[in-house]
Formats: C-alpha cells, sequence, structure tokens
C-alpha cells in the first residue's frame, strides 16, 4: 500500500522549560484529551455508538493500538457512553472484527492501522451511512492518491519531523560519548514506519553538518529506501535478530520503528549487557513501559490519542469531517517526549538546540524531505 502525498520555540533559556516545551507545548489539534470538550460540546446524536479495531498489535503494545484506545476510552467517557472495542490477535481477525462491529451497531469505527485498510474501504463502501477513520493510512488501496471511499476519515502523522529532532539528539549523545555511531531497524517497509527511519537519518545528517561531525547510520539508507526489517510487529527471536545485527555494528544509540519491537531491542541490549539506549516510537516510552525507563533517551511521540479523541468526539455531536488529519511539529500531532532521568546528563546546549530546529522546522526555514511523509 502506498499512501498518497499531500505534502504539505523559539530558544528557550533553561533546560527543563526546553524539555517541557519540546513535550507538548504548542497549540493542539482541535482538541486535546485532557480538555473539557467533549460531553459539554454538544448533544450526542442519537445511537451514536463508537468502536475501535486494533491491529495484531492488541491494546497492550506500549504503542499505537494502545494510544488509540486511551484516546477513544477518554472521549467515551467524557460522553457519558460505552464504546465498543474489539482487539484483533491476528491478521485473520480483522475481517471479522469489522463485521462484528457493523453488526453490532457501531455508528463510528476507527481502525488502527494499514493492515486493516482493505477491511475499512469494503466496509465503508458497503456503508456509506456510516463513519469510518483510519490511523497511519490514507485508505487508498487502489493507489489513485485519493481516500477510496467518502465516509473514511484518515489520521495520519508527518512523523519524518519530530524524528528529525530525535536523529539530532541521538547523534548528539553518541558523538559526546565518543562512540559516532547509531541504529535503527523497522518492522514493515511501509510509509509510516520508513517516515520515521528518514527524519532520523536527516537528523543525523544535520548534526554532523553542524558540528563537522561523522556520526555513522546503521540500519537505514534515506537515498535508497532501503534498511533492517523484521518483516513484521511481533516482538520475536526474528525481531530481536534483527536488532543485534544492528547493535553488532557497534551504535550506542538504537531506534527500533514498529510497536512491540522495541522490546526485541531491549532484550539484546540486556543480553549483551552493554550500554545502549533506545529511543521510543508514538508514545512515550519511558512513561507506558517503566521496564525500559532506564534504556530510553526520548521516545518521538504521535498524538494519535488526540486525532481519535476528537474524531469521536466531532462524531458524537454530528460534526464528523472525512478531511484527513495530518499530525505536524506546528500543531502539535508530533512531538518529541521528554528526555526524563538523562535530561541531566545531555550534552551541553542539545536542548537550546533542538528547540532552534523546531522553530526553523515550523517556520518553514527547515524543510524535512521523506518520500513517505503524508
Amino acid at each position: 500500500m502506498t499512501i498518497s502525498n499531500p505534502k504539505k520555540l523559539a530558544g528557550i533559556a533553561g533546560a527543563a522549560l526546553l524539555i517541557a516545551a519540546l513535550a507538548g507545548c504548542g497549540t493542539a489539534p482541535e482538541a486535546n484529551p485532557s480538555s473539557s470538550a467533549g460531553a459539554g460540546a454538544g448533544t450526542v446524536v442519537d445511537g451514536f455508538k463508537p468502536c475501535l479495531i486494533s491491529d495484531a498489535g492488541g491494546w497492550n503494545d506500549k504503542s499505537f493500538n494502545e494510544s488509540a484506545k486511551n484516546g477513544m476510552d477518554k472521549a467515551a467517557d467524557e460522553l457519558g457512553i460505552k464504546p465498543l472495542e474489539f482487539e484483533s490477535t491476528n491478521d485473520n481477525d480483522y475481517a471479522p472484527n469489522m463485521t462484528t462491529a457493523i453488526s453490532e451497531g457501531c455508528t463510528l469505527i476507527v481502525s488502527v492501522g494499514f493492515k486493516l485498510a482493505a477491511a475499512t474501504v469494503e466496509a465503508a463502501k458497503a456503508n456509506p451511512n456510516l463513519q469510518f477513520a483510519i490511523i497511519d493510512d490514507f485508505a487508498d488501496t487502489d493507489q489513485d492518491g485519493k481516500t477510496d471511499a467518502p465516509n473514511i476519515k484518515p489520521l495520519v502523522f508527518n512523523t519524518a519531523e519530530a524524528a528529525y529532532l530525535g536523529g539530532y539528539a541521538a547523534a548528539a549523545w553518541s558523538a559526546e560519548a565518543g562512540v559516532n555511531k547509531v541504529g535503527t531497524f523497522g518492522g514493515i517497509q511501509i510509509p509510516s514506519v520508513a517516515v520515521f527511519m528518514d527524519g532520523y537519518a536527516l537528523g543525523v545528517e544535520k548534526y554532523n553538518e553542524d558540528k563537522g561531525a561523522d556520526v555513522k547510520l546503521f540500519g537505514w539508507d534515506v537515498a535508497a529506501q532501503k534498511g533492517a526489517f523484521t518483516g513484521g510487529f511481533d516482538a520475536n527471536d526474528t525481531a530481536k535478530q534483527t536488532a543485534q545485527s544492528v547493535l553488532d555494528q557497534g551504535v550506542d544509540v538504537i531506534l527500533p520503528v514498529g510497536g512491540p519491537i522495541y522490546t526485541s531491542a531491549a532484550a539484546a541490549i540486556k543480553d549483551a549487557g552493554d550500554d545502549t539506549l533506545i529511543l521510543g516510537v508514538d508514545s512515550d516510552l519511558a512513561v507506558a513501559d517503566t521496564s525500559v525507563t532506564d534504556v530510553t533517551l526520548v521516545s518521538i511521540m504521535k498524538a494519535i490519542d488526540v486525532s481519535v479523541y476528537d474524531t469521536t468526539v466531532a462524531a458524537s455531536t454530528g460534526d464528523f469531517d472525512a478531511a484527513p488529519y495530518v499530525g505536524t511539529l506546528e500543531n502539535d500531532g508530533v512531538k518529541l517526549s521528554s528526555f526524563h532521568d538523562f535530561e541531566s546528563k545531555l550534552p551541553a546546549g542539545l536542548t537550546d538546540e533542538l528547540a532552534a530546529l523546531q522553530e526553523s522546522i515550523v517556520s518553514g526555514d527547515i524543510k524535512v524531505e521523506s518520500k513517505n511523509s503524508p
């Protein structure tokens, strides 16, 4: 599946304030899950029933499925309704779960991930009176550059922008340690995965340009669009071996892109007994999974919970809009997390540099060009 391509903080004194800014300040998209929007935003339409279908990673993936569930649960709680949530355990569950959701009377169905695109498109075409949304995909199964049905809302993220900051930070950390090697690997080579790797690579490149450094990246070649992939999103032996193949290059920071596969990287690091750090994706991994807090430098986040929350609240009051939502640094749809326990150990001046880079990306002075961006 190929995603179509409608492309589209000033410097802050004090590291603590800067990290807070990078972690979430700015204008949030439409609404915020912690805001007072929801039940008070309007009258819930009769019969409104929101539903959510996970991909095979399940609700406890500490990543995009869990984040989507958090957004749905938050909206439903504020609206005073009960959502139906269908957990897929393998790829064969997608179509049956979609069929069950429709038979159970769901009026808004949110699909988590590109693997549900075919089932979502088929259901949307057969049920034009229902509303659908899909995360990380444009539901463009015929690859003509358009969403395949007018009642599907794509929820996509220009993650390259935040990953650029993550790559710069990873390079700075590795250079400070004198290692000068960072790495990455992904689950399946699809745009929503490769976009992280593109941004990460470009951030490393930017650090080298600015500092006259020579930090090398292993696991991804932006120009060739080739790299290390596990072939799935399961935390299994293949994922661990893929992580190990990158770790064997001597990297001291690694970015696993693909839900639960971060646990495979963490396991490989533990087995090796070294001090390599990982970068989280989608959610703030140091908070979502405390078992890896001590090895998580920072996370490249997507506001999946916010987009699901906003979509659910809007649909509940009859204001569903199928126009794509694209998360960016400017609308706070993508961002870096806090560095948490590593904040005091960062190279001097790094947080100010990241703030300046973010400002330049938002203003358009720096254009993070990824062929995988939405």
